[in-house]
């Protein structure tokens, strides 16, 4: 029975989070392509077909992982769309649009999950709750991982969007973080909430994160798209 729910809990999140991690690779390869960088075209990673974008350790290794052990959250990530930024039409201000379409991607993956949760109803009841579930998932992950990588930390795309807006002389020594990018992540997310927490007034960005911006966006989604 616990291999049974273990099974079915995996399927109502393996094609969410395929979908959005893959997808949010989609979007910015669709953008460079049409800001003038045709590199992503010419390999092949302007297209919805997530198998083009898929990481074999992020987007299927490290999830499975996750699920397995049944951990509180889930993280992957798609093969990086490469950017050759010289090549945009206007490289500062089209690096910002490059950066956004992912994080825009996965909203309107989100908002289109939300609205297909009103065609449950006319599945019959044990389908119906399987896409039900699917769908759900599918606005959270959207949603996390969107919100989520508009952190203006590199490498994260927000982290982009800053380099792309600060003055060149604030820019320029930003952008040099990104090869810092995860050991920044690991601190932020895990050694800020450890060392505050040990002198007694804890900070924890993930959870200002997750009980503010995503829930908002979350909510709002679910309006725009009619759920109650």
């Amino acid at each position: 029975m616990d291999i049974e729910k273990l099974i079915y809990n995996a399927s109502v999140w393996i094609l969410p989070a395929l979908l959005a991690i893959t997808l949010h690779e989609a979007g910015h390869a669709f953008a460079a392509w049409k800001l003038g960088d045709p590199t992503a075209k010419s390999l092949g990673r302007v297209t919805l077909n997530p198998i083009k974008h898929i990481d074999p350790v992020g987007t299927i290794l490290i999830p499975a992982v996750l699920l397995l052990v049944k951990a509180p959250f889930l993280f992957g990530y798609a093969k990086p769309v490469p950017v050759n930024f010289m090549r945009l039409s206007n490289p500062r201000r089209d690096m910002v649009w490059v950066a956004l379409a992912g994080p825009a991607m996965n909203f309107i993956l989100a908002f289109a999950c939300a609205l297909g949760i009103h065609m449950v109803t006319l599945l019959p009841e044990g389908p119906g709750m399987w896409v039900f579930q699917n769908l759900r998932n599918g606005i959270i992950l959207n949603v996390v991982l969107g919100v989520f990588n508009l952190l203006p930390i590199p490498p994260l795309d927000g982290g982009r969007v800053a380099v792309g807006l600060l003055p060149k002389f604030l820019a320029i020594p930003f952008a040099k973080l990104e090869r810092f990018g995860f050991v920044i992540l690991i601190g932020v997310i895990f050694l800020l909430p450890m060392i505050t927490r040990s002198m007694g007034s804890e900070i924890n960005l993930m959870d200002w994160v997750y009980n503010g911006p995503i829930s908002y966006t979350v909510s709002l989604i679910a309006k725009l798209a009619g759920l109650a």
